[in-house]
C-alpha cells in the first residue's frame, strides 16, 4: 500500500514544505510563498488549511493576533516522508543529526499510523486469523517452526551472523552446527529459537510490558555469548552514526520505564510493537544485543494480541539499519514504519497458509 501522512491536500502539502525550510512563519509570509505556486489563493483559505494542519498535529501555532507564528510540530518530524537514498548520500559526519538522546521523544511518539494504515493492518491480520483457523494444529506447529528458523536466521544475519538459511534450518532441526563457523554464531541462532518459543508459551504475559520482561527476553538472547545481563553501566557506541546513546544507568532505566508506560498506554497493538522496537534500539539499554531484543520484544507484543509475528526474512539488512539510524539521528519513523508494514505483509502472505504442502 502507499504510505503517507494523514490526508492532506495539495495546498497543505505546500504549507508544510514552506514551514520545513526552518524557523517560524507569519501567515502573510506563508501566503507570499505559496502564491508563487498557487497565485489566486486567498488568505482565508490558507487560514483554514493552517487550522486543519493544527488539528492533525502536523504544525503548531505560537503567539496571538498579527504576531501569530506557525511552525512544523515535532510529531510531523516523526512521521514525515524522507527520501532515504538522498539522506544517506551524505557521509556520517556531514549529516546534521541529533547526537544526543531526545528526552522530548515521549511527548510526540504517538499517532504512528494513519487511519488508512490501521485499517489495512487490521485487514491483513484478519486474513492471518482466518488462515490459522483453517489449518490443523500439526500444520500450525510446522509453520511456527518455519517462522522460527527464518526469524532466527535473518535476525542473526542483521547482527553479522554468517550462517546461511539452510545451515540455520539444520542447526535448529538437528542441533547440528555448520562447519567453518564460530560456536557463538550457533548460540546466537539457538537463543533466538528459545526466546521465541518462550514468548509463544507465555504470550499473554506480554499484553503489558515492563523493564523486567524486556530483560528476560534479552537474557535468553545473549546466553553463552559473553554479554553481561541487565542494564548497562558503561558507554556504548553505534557503528554508522554520530548518535550517542545515554551513558547514565539511572537515565537508561528511567527512559526504559517511560517507554514501557508509553507502550502500555497505547491502544493500537501495531503501534505498541513499533514503539517498543524503535525505543529499545534508541535507548540501547544493554551492553549488546539491543536490536535483536527490540525485534523479539516487538514480536512478543504482536503475539500477545493474536497478531502474526514478523520473521523479517525478506528485509534487506542494510535498509533495516538505515531505518533505525534515521530514527536515531532525526527521530523520524517513516522508513522504519514502511519496512514494518512490508514485513507484516510478507509474514501474513507467507506463513500459516492453508493447503501448504
Amino acid at each position: 500500500m502507499k504510505l503517507g501522512l494523514n490526508k492532506v491536500n495539495n495546498r497543505q502539502e505546500e504549507i508544510l514544505k514552506i514551514l520545513e525550510k526552518g524557523g517560524s512563519f507569519l501567515i502573510v509570509e506563508i501566503l507570499e510563498e505559496i502564491k508563487k505556486n498557487i497565485p489566486d489563493i486567498a488568505k482565508i483559505t490558507i487560514n483554514r488549511d493552517l487550522n486543519e494542519l493544527i488539528k492533525l498535529g502536523l504544525i503548531i501555532r505560537k503567539g496571538k493576533g498579527r504576531a501569530t507564528l506557525y511552525d512544523v510540530s515535532k510529531h510531523y518530524v516523526l512521521i514525515k516522508p524522507v527520501d532515504i537514498n538522498d539522506y544517506f548520500k551524505k557521509e556520517i559526519d556531514k549529516r546534521a543529526v541529533k547526537q544526543r538522546f531526545n528526552f522530548e521523544i515521549f511527548s510526540f511518539l504517538k499517532d504512528i499510523f494513519t487511519g488508512e494504515e490501521k485499517a489495512y493492518l487490521k485487514r491483513l491480520n484478519e486474513q492471518y486469523l482466518a488462515n490459522v483457523k483453517n489449518i490443523s494444529p500439526d500444520v500450525q506447529k510446522k509453520e511456527f517452526e518455519r517462522l522460527v528458523i527464518e526469524l532466527s536466521w535473518k535476525s542473526s544475519q542483521i547482527e553479522g551472523n554468517t550462517y546461511t538459511l539452510l545451515e540455520t534450518e539444520t542447526l535448529i532441526k538437528e542441533n547440528k552446527e555448520a562447519k567453518g563457523h564460530k560456536k557463538e554464531e550457533a548460540a546466537m541462532i539457538m537463543n533466538h529459537k528459545k526466546a521465541l518459543e518462550y514468548i509463544r508459551s507465555n504470550k499473554s504475559n506480554f499484553k503489558t510490558i515492563s523493564v523486567a520482561k524486556i530483560e528476560d527476553i534479552h537474557s535468553l538472547l545473549i546466553k553463552s555469548l559473553k554479554i553481561s545481563k541487565g542494564l548497562r553501566k558503561s558507554v556504548v557506541g553505534i557503528v554508522g552514526t554520530a548518535y550517542k546513546p545515554l551513558d547514565n544507568i539511572f537515565q537508561i532505566k528511567e527512559s526504559l520505564e517511560k517507554t514501557c508506560k508509553l507502550v502500555n498506554d497505547e491502544k493500537n497493538p501495531f503501534a505498541k510493537a513499533i514503539i517498543l522496537s524503535v525505543m529499545i534500539a534508541y535507548i540501547q539499554p544493554f551492553e549488546d544485543g539491543n536490536k535483536r531484543t527490540s525485534r523479539m520484544a516487538s514480536n512478543a507484543i504482536l503475539m500477545a494480541h493474536n497478531i502474526c509475528p514478523l520473521s523479517y526474512r525478506s528485509v534487506d539488512e542494510a535498509e533495516y539499519k538505515k531505518a533505525v539510524i534515521l530514527f536515531y539521528e532525526q527521530n523520524n519513523l517513516s522508513y522504519f514504519k514502511q519496512l514494518f508494514i512490508e514485513q507484516f505483509e510478507f509474514a501474513v502472505n507467507n506463513y500459516f497458509q492453508p493447503f501448504r504442502k
